[in-house]
Order: structure tokens, then sequence, then C-alpha cells
């Protein structure tokens, strides 16, 4: 499949200071993909160059197969049929909800713009307070009216940037799932920035996870968090813990906890010395094993703990637990692993 949005090589500096460095990646039709990274990655800056706010130093940017911007040229914002949901939403408070919405339809018929309003109130569930203004909206329901505003003129490509960080984070998680049913359902292709990675994970169908001015990894959220590229991967996404193993063969470490068999990545040598990556999801808790941990610190999540166990050989691992089994601190459990993914990188490797 082609793709509806493809950056090549895209850099970009703000004065001496390089923001993006020879940036690649590709967005097909319908789907929903984040850039996702710590503040001062460039992930914002991404996005205004897509949008046009903001021009390229070089590489280039094309839209449905045609240049917008490249060094030197810059097809206007407003030709680009980009539609973008900002931070802070940027509704108009002196128009409803419905005038808002209406905004960017000003070439459609009154009859056509009226239809689309009430359409788009639908779908994103806002019919009761199409005649109220933004001062009388919750947040969420503010985020749905930017929402339904960028959509209404069928852009070919929507933008969100950080949409959901003006949120508490019981609605953040419930309005971002709501928003990937609305996008999926207008089959719109759409790219979120975020910092936030279960946000990222709750909504997109590809992450680029940035660092630096490039994408460090693009990939589905199971195969970034199963499959990390390198040491900044594993350690940006989830939460794990690293134990030293020794390379046995090209499908086996050997660790304190045992044997782990697996296909490895990098064709490692025998006796290389490797860190393991083990999330809270590979340690199980079996009161039938013999191998026991003692319980460092216990953080309780509802339906779940999260443990930090102690290892007899000194080493430190995670466990997800259902919240029935509450031990103290202290306490001995006994653990088993279940490995489905091995991931190991040389020691010493860095992030």
């Amino acid at each position: 499949m082609s793709c509806l949005l493809e950056l090549r090589e895209v850099s970009h500096a703000y004065d001496s200071r390089q923001v993006l460095d020879k940036l690649s990646f590709g967005v097909e039709k319908g789907m929903i993909a984040c850039l996702l990274g710590a503040s001062g990655c460039g992930k914002t800056t991404v996005l205004r160059c897509i949008a046009g706010f903001e021009p390229v130093s070089a590489g280039e940017v094309l839209l449905n197969s045609q240049v917008i911007s490249r060094k030197g040229y810059t097809v206007a914002a407003e030709k680009r049929r980009i539609g973008m949901v900002f931070q802070d939403y940027a509704l108009f408070p002196h128009l409803t909800v419905a005038r808002n919405i209406a905004f960017g339809l000003h070439q459609s018929t009154t009859g056509e713009r009226d239809i689309r309003v009430a359409e788009m109130l639908e779908i994103v569930g806002l019919e009761p307070v199409g005649n109220h203004y933004p001062h009388e909206l919750s947040g969420g329901q503010q985020q749905r009216v930017a929402l339904a505003r960028a959509l209404a003129p069928r852009p070919d490509l929507l933008l969100l940037d950080e949409p959901f960080s003006n949120l508490d984070v019981e609605m953040r998680e419930r309005l971002s799932i709501e928003v990937r049913d609305i996008l999926k359902q207008q089959n719109s292709t759409a790219i979120l920035v975020t910092h936030d990675q279960h946000e990222a994970f709750n909504i997109a169908d590809e992450i680029g996870l940035m660092a630096d001015g490039r994408i460090a990894q693009w990939d589905p959220p199971y195969k970034l968090y199963h499959e990390p590229v390198n040491r900044f991967v594993a350690d940006f996404i989830g939460q794990g813990t690293f134990l030293p193993g020794t390379v046995v063969d090209a499908n086996r470490i050997k660790l304190e906890l045992g044997t782990l068999q697996g296909q490895l990545a990098g064709g490692m040598p025998r006796g290389t010395v490797v860190d393991v990556l083990l999330r809270p999801d590979d340690i199980l808790h079996d009161d039938s094993s013999p191998l026991q941990a003692q319980v460092l610190h216990k953080a309780f999540r509802g339906a779940e703990f999260l443990y930090t166990l102690l290892l007899p050989g000194g080493g430190r691992v995670m466990s997800l637990v259902p919240s029935h089994h509450d031990h103290a601190i202290g306490e001995k459990i006994g653990i088993r692993l279940e490995v489905n993914h091995l991931v190991a990188f040389p020691h010493n490797s860095g992030t």
C-alpha cells in the first residue's frame, strides 16, 4: 500500500540548533500513527513541518505523492488539506459549538454546511450542546468540538498535538479510546504527538519513538514493547529490568533464573556477556516454584500489585501479580519465568 504521507530525510534547525536530523517515515491511508518521545526530541516540530508552519532545511515532505515541502519551497498551510487539533483546543469563544464546527466549511452552501455540522455533532456525541459556547463545556467536550471542527472539511490528514494533555488521567484514557473509534469510523489518517506512551498505545496503529530529531524505532505498539531494537527503546517503553547473562549459543542465554531460549538478534557469539530485558509480565507468581524472591517494594494498582523482587544472587526484577496475592515487604514468594520474547543487548552497550 502506498503512503498518504511520506517524509524523506527531513531536517530542520532553529538558528544553529538542529532539531530534526534526516528524519524519514511514511503513513498509509487510514492509519493512526504516533510520534512519541520526551520533551525536546522534535516531535512537535515534525507536525509543524507537515502542516506547513515551518520550512524544512533539507529533505522532502510528500502528501498524496506530491511534494508539499522541500528546501526553498513550501505549499501554504491552508492549501494542504490538513486538519489540526491543538493542545489548547483553540476554539473561538464567541462562537457556538455548531458555528465552531462550521468554521472551516466556508466553501460549502448553507444547506451543505448545516448537514455536515449536524453529522459531526452526532459523530462526537454533542448533539445536545450545539448551541452552547465553549466556556459552558467540560474539557473533554471542548476536545470533541476541536476534533469535529478539524474533521468537518474532510481533510486528507489530521494532526493532533498533545491533544489530551490538559485533561485528568481518567478523562485522557477514556477520550483517547473515543477519539480512536471516531477516527476509525471516519477512515481518517492521523498523526498524534505525545510524550505519554499509554496514550500512544491506546490510540496508535504504529508508533515512531523519537530521540534527538530521529526515529529510534517505528513499529506497532506490540512490537515496540516486546521487540525493542536498542537499549534506548527498551528503557523508554514500558517497565522492565535488565539481568546479566551469557550467550550459550544462537538460541540460548544463561542467567541467574535459568536458561532462556529464543531467537537472538545480532548474532552475538558464544560467551558474550549480555543484559537480558525482563518485563513484569515475564515474571509469574508461582507458590510451587523452588525459585524464591524477596519482596522489596509493592505498588497497588487495583486489579494487581507491581512487586519489585530481590533475587538470591542480588538481581532485581518486577512482577505483575493479581491483587488477591497481597504479600508483605520482606516476604519471600515463589516465581517462575515465562519469556516469549528474548531481548538482550551486549553488556555496557549504553542507551
